[in-house]
């Protein structure tokens, strides 16, 4: 190994093996040269290994520190939705918007900030949505927050026509018995979703605060009514280090 590498090494079996915690400091580079025998430049060469892992991020100032855990959020999105989930919806608990509900499951505290507009939505989003060229969807876009943390990006479009002058135009929560949808004669009978792995854009990371080195999964849900109309596409990033995604097949 290079001398970088064997800092690296030592600092990682290190975190490995607890002796360094979630959130601890690095040791300052003084005390790591010291510590090593080896020069400023190398000792910041190896802690870059392990920023580049994603297993040490950069605090304010020139600080390093151990990457925090997030504990995971589960999403059975083959639940997460559902027309039943909506029926048997008890008021207070499983009630309202259907992801803050399932957080609540949890024993966590959700949070969501919300803003709609009109606009001509992403390419993937108007062919998902069968839109013609320069059509308009409402989206209501969310940064959505677990115990204060943000932990996903979920944004929702809808075709102007379907929706306007409905609850889904107001920027904040909003709920309606079997969902605002159902509520208005329009009812998903079938979802179509797909699920890309990437690295986050700039704008994603900054959103999600995510440190260095961490993917996402951009998750696209389109629903359609009987007749195989499309009602709505939701788009939602959830930062690999914070999710785990469930699905329930049936064999037929």
């Amino acid at each position: 190994m290079t001398k970088a590498q064997e800092v690296a090494a030592d600092l990682r079996d290190r975190i490995v093996r607890g002796a360094l915690t979630p959130g601890d400091p690095l040791p300052s580079e003084s005390k790591m040269m010291a510590e090593y025998g080896y020069s400023r430049e190398t000792i910041r060469a190896g802690v870059r290994v392990l920023v580049d892992e994603g297993l040490v991020v950069t605090g304010q100032g020139q600080g390093k520190y151990v990457r925090e855990d997030y504990p995971p959020v589960v999403w059975n999105w083959s639940t997460l939705e559902s027309r039943s989930r909506h029926e048997n919806a008890v008021e207070g608990q499983t009630a309202g918007d259907q992801w803050a509900s399932a957080v609540a499951e949890e024993g966590k505290d959700p949070r969501q900030d919300i803003s709609v507009s009109i606009v001509e939505p992403p390419r993937h989003v108007r062919d998902a949505l069968a839109l013609p060229d320069g059509g308009l969807a409402v989206a209501r876009k969310r940064i959505r927050y677990v115990d204060n943390r943000p932990y996903a990006l979920a944004d929702s479009y809808f075709p102007q026509d379907l929706v306007a002058g409905t609850l889904l135009m107001e920027p904040r929560d909003v709920s309606a018995p079997g969902g605002v949808l159902a509520s208005v004669g329009l009812i998903q009978a079938k979802y179509r979703d797909e699920i890309a792995v990437r690295m986050p854009t700039k704008q994603e990371a900054e959103l999600l605060a995510l440190p260095a080195a961490t993917p996402v999964a951009e998750h696209t849900r389109t629903g359609y009514d009987a007749d195989g109309k499309p009602l709505r596409c939701m788009v939602t990033i959830l930062p690999g280090d914070r999710h785990k995604i469930l699905y329930e097949v049936d064999t037929d």
